[in-house]
């Protein structure tokens, strides 16, 4: 029992530690990439760094340099490719709180992008980091097997109207509705998922990886998006406000389907655990250099917030 208890503080201590190294070189990396905040206009490069520096925890950009690793690339190549994902998700939490949207105060712990600068910068904002997330994705150095043009669409289909955005679309249409578990679920494998998937399989393809080995970063991703999603909801839930960053219990008052109010509590965390073993199969050809990956499977279902 002492030996099991060791280990899994050792594991943790592992995750964190790999968690925080990477995020500081991703938010290095961020702040290359965007406009100095004295750029003109200043107000729209201030709102747009006010988002994505807000404390986010980096998880796409993340998963996309663990699996260039697991792949044998360099982090290097990968990193324009991370940092693009993580200003398309970025941007759409900012388009997410708006008032037409979800209508969310907080997020991250701060006032919303459009509570500090007005709804119409909060747009333009959101918009400005999609544009230049694939601005910043084309200073990819493509591979033998994945030229820039199979990036940049492999980027535009996860943020386009048949996946992300179409959960966006679906998320709103159901407030309010009866909805079946079938539906709740394509409505976040457009929502997060997708998106996940997709920093994962540029990982791999960052690093001019396998079909072989793409498929199971596919897949992997596919898993983990929705357990993330299930995690998301229960947290709704159980957790406070002040430890979530934003409102606690809003999916509910707001009408929204969810896993919890379509499952209950205890089906939805069992569900999150299935959905993780299967991700768990699905790197298992990578072995020991899908250690990482792993890893951070483990940590997002036991997060707390």
């Amino acid at each position: 029992m002492e030996t099991a208890k060791k280990n899994k503080t050792k594991a943790k201590c592992a995750v964190d530690s790999y968690l925080e190294g990477r995020t500081n070189i991703i938010n290095s990396a961020l702040n290359r990439y965007l406009p100095p905040v004295n750029t003109k206009p200043t107000i729209i490069h201030k709102a747009m760094r006010y988002s994505l520096f807000s404390g986010g925890k980096r998880l796409r950009p993340v998963l996309c340099l663990a699996a260039a690793e697991a792949c044998g690339g360099s982090i290097n190549n990968a990193m324009p490719l991370a940092c693009a994902v993580e200003c398309i998700h970025t941007y759409s939490l900012i388009h997410d709180d708006l008032p037409a949207m979800d209508n969310d105060d907080f997020r991250r712990g701060r006032p919303t992008n459009h509570k500090v600068f007005g709804e119409g910068i909060a747009i333009l904002a959101g918009d400005a980091l999609l544009t230049i997330a694939f601005e910043i994705a084309s200073k990819y150095k493509p591979t033998s097997r994945y030229p820039t043009a199979m990036i940049i669409k492999e980027i535009a289909s996860a943020a386009g109207s048949k996946k992300l955005i179409a959960g966006q679309v679906c998320d709103i249409q159901a407030e309010g509705k009866k909805v079946s578990a079938s539906h709740l679920q394509y409505i976040h494998e457009c929502k997060t998922a997708a998106l996940l998937q997709c920093a994962l399989r540029l990982g791999g393809m960052s690093a001019n990886c396998t079909p072989k080995q793409l498929k199971s970063l596919t897949s992997f991703g596919y898993y983990i998006g929705l357990a993330f999603q299930v995690i998301d909801d229960i947290l709704d839930v159980t957790q406070t406000t002040e430890v979530l960053g934003k409102t606690a219990g809003k999916d509910e008052k707001s009408g929204k389907a969810t896993y919890p109010s379509i499952l209950g509590l205890e089906k939805s965390y069992k569900i999150a655990e299935r959905l993780t073993t299967s991700a768990f199969e699905s790197i298992e050809p990578f072995k020991n250099k899908g250690h990482f990956l792993r890893l951070l499977a483990k940590y997002l279902l036991k997060r707390s917030k």
